[in-house]
């Protein structure tokens, strides 16, 4: 039976790509906002692309933000946040005023490269990982796995044991989190091809 994965829509997010990835690798998404329709999925991913704030208003409007608390803290169901995803994990950004998910001792913060690197706001382009530990997310995964990002804000976790991977853009930033059943990828899996194929089998195969 395939794993039944609820891709979250609220209004903020590369749903489609996503919803083909999961199918090619063997997934049954299910796209919704409605709080009954998320409880009878197996795992979710939360995807994101723009605005802090709005997306944690758009997450409140539908009714989601103490839901996905209950899911995922209270239930322990698996969640993976992508993007501003997982930015939206940690407790607050540089971005907005809003407090975020806080499923993850986290802040997110603006990139302010070196000036002498001429380095352009948003990092754009394909990165290589820099593996911080050993974990089922990234497994079959090493440091020549190339991700695909856009992004003009970065994770900081205040726990060193949640950082998964890193990446490099003028500064050493979090690539990837995980704390209990929560993950977190600053890049776009659905847009990695193979290296985005191997994470997301990973993460359907994990029973955590």
């Amino acid at each position: 039976m395939a794993v039944r994965v609820a891709v979250i829509d609220y209004g903020m997010g590369n749903i489609g790509s996503i919803c083909k990835m999961l199918r090619h690798v063997g997934a049954e998404p299910v796209v919704s906002s409605e709080p009954r329709q998320l409880r009878t999925a197996d795992k979710l991913i939360l995807p994101g692309v723009g605005h802090f704030d709005r997306a944690m208003d758009n997450l409140a409007a539908a009714g989601l933000v103490d839901e996905l608390k209950d899911l995922v803290q209270g239930r322990g169901m698996p969640m993976l946040g992508i993007c501003l995803g997982m930015q939206l994990l940690g407790c607050s950004s540089e971005e907005g005023t809003r407090a975020g998910l806080g499923f993850v001792d986290a802040r997110v913060h603006r990139f302010v490269p070196p000036s002498d690197l001429r380095l352009k706001v948003p990092h754009m382009g394909w990165s290589n990982l820099e593996i911080a530990r050993s974990s089922s997310l990234l497994a079959g995964l090493d440091r020549d796995s190339r991700f695909y990002f856009v992004h003009s804000y970065y994770v900081d976790c205040a726990n060193d044991s949640d950082v998964l991977a890193r990446a490099n853009y003028g500064q050493t930033f979090v690539a990837a989190l995980e704390r209990g059943n929560v993950r977190g990828v600053q890049f776009h899996p659905e847009k990695s091809q193979r290296f985005g194929i191997r994470l997301f089998q990973n993460f359907l195969n994990d029973d955590t």
